[in-house]
């Protein structure tokens, strides 16, 4: 118990000396001059989302958990089954991919996240753009993109757009928590969990970026239903052309921390 108190007391200088997260102040954004009407015809290819959840170790270390991965990812398939009509255009869902195929299609997912990442860290946060981003948000001007490549995934050929779903989600371990309130106690603020959530639009023919809803601080807990769709919603709450809006909201699941 000594040692781990000590353990405690250790995390918690590294941490006193360390900035604290930089949280997103916007939440989403669409590229001039696109409009997606609904019912107009387009076809979106649903991409199979990408689902990371496990646990925090006391020191913050990401741990991995396969049954928690696994309930979440058939959570938010249940979820987004029941919205798909509500996008408001045809969704196609993408077929299964092997070997080469399904290289490229973990490349690009993980490109994603990461271009993702990078709206909020240098677009979404205002105070941390980027120069040539505080130049085009004078502009008004959300210019992304993924690449060409994107136009070779499996069932790209028939659509129009892809539909790309990030989630992460690290739940606080007991450690975790302890540290957190011995945090608190000296001063020092310790998260404990994270919530990622991206949902982007991409266009099939040029890669480039045409929507995107990222959010550091998601709610609902993936691996419980109501949480599942909660978060779904959240993600697409105002998709272009989208009808969730009239939707009756789902209930009021916490991030489960």
């Amino acid at each position: 118990m000594r040692t781990f108190i000590l353990h405690i007391l250790a995390a918690l200088l590294i941490l006193s000396f360390a900035g604290g997260p930089i949280h997103a102040q916007e939440r989403s954004a669409t590229r001039q001059g696109f409009a997606l009407p609904a019912k107009s015809g387009k076809k979106i290819l649903l991409m199979r989302p990408t689902m990371r959840v496990g646990e925090q170790s006391t020191g913050g270390m990401f741990e991995p958990n396969s049954d928690w991965t696994e309930q979440a990812r058939a959570n938010i398939g249940i979820a987004l089954d029941g919205l798909q009509r509500s996008l408001g255009n045809d969704v196609i869902i993408a077929p299964p991919a092997y070997g080469d195929d399904a290289r490229a299609l973990n490349e690009h997912m993980a490109l994603f996240a990461a271009v993702s990442q990078a709206v909020i860290q240098y677009q979404f946060f205002v105070g941390n753009r980027l120069p040539t981003k505080k130049r085009d948000n004078k502009a008004e001007v959300f210019d992304w993109s993924l690449g060409e490549g994107v136009g070779n995934l499996p069932g790209a050929e028939g659509a129009d757009y892809a539909l790309f779903i990030y989630n992460r989600d690290v739940y606080g371990s007991t450690g975790r928590k302890m540290l957190q309130l011995v945090g608190a106690l000296a001063g020092v603020g310790v998260s404990s969990g994270e919530h990622v959530g991206y949902a982007g639009l991409v266009d099939l023919k040029t890669g480039e970026l045409l929507w995107l809803n990222a959010d550091a601080q998601m709610g609902g807990d993936v691996r419980e239903k109501d949480g599942a769709e909660k978060r779904i919603r959240q993600l697409l709450e105002d998709f272009p052309g989208s009808m969730i809006a009239e939707s009756e909201p789902a209930s009021d699941a916490g991030p489960g921390k």
